[in-house]
């Protein structure tokens, strides 16, 4: 089978295309012939070799993996080959393996899809799965106004929809003239500029003068400071990220100076579930039930073959990705 491999840290360079014996199932595993296979900035960190979870090396990377069964282990039941299943390294021992056009995996670790999901829209699934827990440790039902900076990547834009299911209104930011048309599409509310000075300002101007009840940022530096600006009283930030960066100031005294409005700093991970398979499941069906029902409508994805895997992380190193990428081998 073909498969991608990472036999040392670097680059978009290391990641490899090589032909591997296509893996036999064990007792209680099944194997899934890949259709679509999720890319997202992970996998990035797994091949600049500083994920703090690393699969070791030689790796084949890749976190989520949309096919059909096509063969079952020794004592599998429940289970019948055909059926399109979601594999989400969130449920393994290890996280990768995806990036491949077979894989074998505990027949217990699957989801079983929904007919009328499509394979490229269900690799969005762990997002919304992602999204789905951000909202529930934010301020949930007390979001009037959500602000999400760098609102057109794969997290971004899942988490548009579903704020816009919950009836929050969607201000997201951008710095590229490239990505406006995009993020336009998915129907956010207000789209300013990412430039830190100006945005609390404007985000004030488009809600009219209150802020935004929650903030989920990955950017870090100098936009969480703005963002934490931009904040309406009993607001809360969620920092899922640092992309850019620590902040050069001080955020606690940034707090402090803003007292008057109560905020709350959050940081959040899903690797604070490893342990809690029960809630991991209970977020994943509930996203798998939002998409199957049309409550969340999955943004379009970037689809490339398995082959330009080079190019998705060239994309994700400049930030130029829009919604999911998604590789078809």
């Amino acid at each position: 089978m073909r498969a991608i491999q990472i036999f040392q840290p670097g680059g978009p360079e290391v990641l490899t295309e090589v032909e591997l014996p296509t893996p036999q199932p064990g007792p209680g595993e099944i194997r899934v012939k890949a259709e679509a296979i999720g890319v997202g900035r992970p996998d990035v960190l797994v091949r600049k070799g500083t994920y703090k979870w690393m699969p070791p090396l030689p790796a084949i990377p890749g976190s989520e993996m949309v096919g059909t069964i096509d063969l079952l282990g020794p004592g599998v039941s429940g289970l019948r080959t055909g059926q399109r299943v979601l594999v989400s390294a969130r449920e393994l021992s290890v996280r990768g393996g995806c990036c491949a056009e077979y894989i074998c995996v505990p027949a217990s670790a699957v989801y079983v899809l929904p007919h009328n999901i499509d394979p490229v829209d269900a690799a969005s699934l762990p997002n919304l799965q992602f999204a789905n827990a951000l909202w529930e440790c934010g301020p949930g039902a007390r979001t009037r106004a959500i602000l999400i900076p760098g609102v057109s990547g794969g997290v971004g834009s899942i988490l548009t929809r579903l704020a816009q299911h919950k009836g929050a209104m969607v201000i997201g930011t951008t710095s590229s003239p490239e990505k406006a048309q995009f993020i336009k599409s998915l129907g956010v509310d207000h789209l300013l500029s990412g430039d830190a000075p100006t945005l609390p300002q404007a985000v004030k101007d488009v809600t009219e003068g209150r802020g935004v009840d929650f903030v989920v940022d990955q950017l870090g530096g100098d936009a969480l400071i703005a963002c934490l600006r931009s904040l309406a009283p009993m607001g809360m930030l969620v920092s899922i990220n640092v992309i850019t960066g620590m902040p050069k100031a001080d955020v606690f005294a940034e707090m402090r100076a803003l007292l008057s409005r109560s905020l709350s700093l959050r940081t959040f991970s899903m690797h604070t579930l490893d342990n809690d398979a029960n809630e991991r499941r209970r977020l994943m069906n509930l996203a798998i039930e939002q998409v199957a029902q049309g409550a969340v409508k999955v943004p379009p994805s970037m689809v490339l073959p398995l082959s330009e895997i080079r190019q998705a992380h060239v994309m994700l190193d400049a930030g130029s990705s829009q919604g999911k990428i998604v590789l078809q081998p």
